[in-house]
């Protein structure tokens, strides 16, 4: 009796907490009515979850603002559907924790769509394509995939990157060398430091780092693959995602998107 007494009370205790984290809206799965945008207009706001290392669609700046491609297309996007933008940073290991918690209700910054993830959450349409490229230093012996057997390669934990390798007949021979950081920047430093010979990581990410950080860096030819970014929901609100898409394509066929693409890359990479 003790012991289920205590399970009760332990399990009231979670749901509390939960409760209490909420800064998007609540999850409407249980009620059996899809209310997900009205939730949203009574708000009025979309709550963003984003890795706030992730140059150059989300970072902070030295002032602590968190800025980026994602971050200026989100903005002109709920704009179009007439709420405010707030952006979250959050533990990029736990997002899909996150957005089921109902502490964010969107999951947006270079978020690549995966049949992993199609299992968790709902999709938009891609809006941008992305390669996994291996980054090295010259002199450090990298220069085909079959290399990687041989050195340690640095990797963002619980990301694309290592699902990309996973499809990748050569990883059940380099997965004991993966070194895994928190965020690619770390990955980077440790590239420098020599700790690791290689990073694997997402092509975007991969040039506008080598572009504020200039040094004997070597992208290979090899890499794992293409992938596109999507903008992750819950699967239970389709009125939302339904509105979501609306907006997207609006900036899009507006130029909108374009715009913030050739602040951010120099070039309309938006998918049409």
């Amino acid at each position: 009796m003790k012991k289920l007494i205590g399970l009760l009370l332990s399990a009231m205790l979670i749901v509390s907490l939960a409760a209490c984290g909420n800064n998007g809206t609540t999850p409407t799965a249980n009620s059996g009515e899809d209310t997900s945008w009205d939730d949203i207009v009574a708000q009025g706001k979309i709550v963003m979850g984003v890795d706030d290392e992730f140059p150059p669609m989300g970072y902070r700046e030295s002032n602590d603002e968190i800025v980026g491609f994602d971050i200026d297309f989100a903005k002109a996007v709920a704009s179009e559907l007439g709420v405010e933008l707030e952006v979250m940073a959050i533990d990029w290991s736990s997002k899909e924790a996150q957005l089921m918690a109902g502490n964010v209700d969107v999951i947006w910054n270079g978020y690549s769509i995966t049949d992993d993830r199609k299992e968790k959450v709902a999709f938009t349409r891609p809006y941008l394509a992305n390669r996994m490229v291996i980054v090295s230093k010259e002199g450090y012996g990298v220069n085909t995939k079959e290399d990687l057997k041989n050195v340690k390669i640095g990797v963002q934990a619980m990301s694309s990157a290592i699902d990309a390798m996973a499809e990748d007949d050569i990883y059940e021979e380099i997965k004991g060398n993966l070194m895994e950081f928190s965020v690619n920047t770390d990955a980077m430093l440790d590239l420098d430091a020599g700790n690791v010979k290689a990073v694997v990581l997402d092509e975007v990410v991969a040039d506008y780092y080598i572009s504020k950080h200039p040094g004997n860096y070597v992208v290979l030819e090899d890499n794992f693959g293409a992938e596109e970014y999507g903008i992750g929901v819950r699967k239970e609100d389709k009125a939302f995602l339904e509105k979501l898409q609306a907006a997207i394509d609006t900036t899009i066929e507006n130029g909108k998107a374009a715009s913030v693409s050739e602040t951010w890359f120099g070039t309309d990479k938006v998918l049409k």
